[in-house]
């Protein structure tokens, strides 16, 4: 019961890491609101149906956490899109907004509403999805992997901005973890019978398991991680220590 008497809200957590996450707090003790686009079905968890890049739906889940719970303690921006491995010289400009609105402004506007509200409860902890697409080229598109970058450097800033309010702010890099995100590469792999080739390129050879991320995310949310503090925490079975190189053009022409 590491989260006892804590409250906490977990955004895409309809599915994969955030719904695991989201189950996981309940079972350690936490009130939990769980938030994404269709409505979470979680037993013990208050569901809302909010687009985390919203600066009003965020405003709204921070404040029904203080109405039902009397604050908040936790928030685990956790929702993102993957935006599929076009190069950059097919992407368009609506395509980056949009990757980025969720996947970046979104943990920024969660950090931007919980930290008064935590800050008035005393402390807390903010924390966010990241990858290891974030950390070196070569294991995400292009959008995507840039807006993952922008969310280690967040988290940065705002564990600096944030300083003397006993509020952690830190990230989460998954490596591949079969989610609803990564769902065709394991569906591809299984139907041409190449399941074992599946994280074949870390030092485990296998991919994760979203319950492994969430894992992260308790630790991270607790009291056991209290001198951690402006981090990127890697969870991707040593992907990231060699990201091997793969052809960058997917089948295409670049430049």
């Amino acid at each position: 019961m590491r989260l006892e008497g804590k409250t906490a809200i977990v955004t895409g957590a309809a599915s994969g890491i955030g719904f695991a996450t989201a189950a996981l707090f309940v079972a350690e003790g936490a009130n939990v609101i769980a938030s994404d686009l269709g409505m979470p079905e979680l037993e013990g968890t208050i569901g809302i149906a909010a687009d985390a890049g919203d600066e009003a739906a965020v405003v709204s889940m921070v404040e029904r956490a203080q109405q039902e719970f009397g604050g908040l303690d936790i928030f685990f921006a956790n929702a993102g899109i993957s935006g599929g491995l076009a190069s950059i010289f097919e992407q368009s400009p609506e395509d980056w907004q949009e990757i980025l609105r969720v996947n970046l402004i979104g943990p920024f506007l969660a950090i931007k509403h919980a930290g008064p509200a935590m800050k008035a409860r005393g402390g807390g902890s903010i924390i966010a999805t990241a990858s290891v697409a974030g950390i070196r080229a070569g294991a995400g598109g292009p959008a995507y992997s840039a807006s993952k970058a922008g969310v280690i450097n967040l988290v940065k800033v705002a564990a600096t901005q944030l300083c003397d309010s006993n509020i952690r702010v830190n990230a989460i890099c998954p490596g591949l973890i079969e989610t609803g995100m990564t769902q065709r590469i394991y569906d591809m792999a299984r139907e041409s019978g190449r399941e074992e080739m599946i994280g074949q390129l870390n030092p485990l050879k296998r991919g994760g398991h979203p319950d492994e991320i969430a894992r992260a995310a308790l630790f991270l949310a607790s009291d056991d991680s209290s001198y951690v503090n402006g981090h990127a925490l890697v969870v991707d079975g040593g992907l990231s220590i060699s990201h091997p190189f793969y052809n960058q053009s997917y089948g295409r022409t670049a430049f």
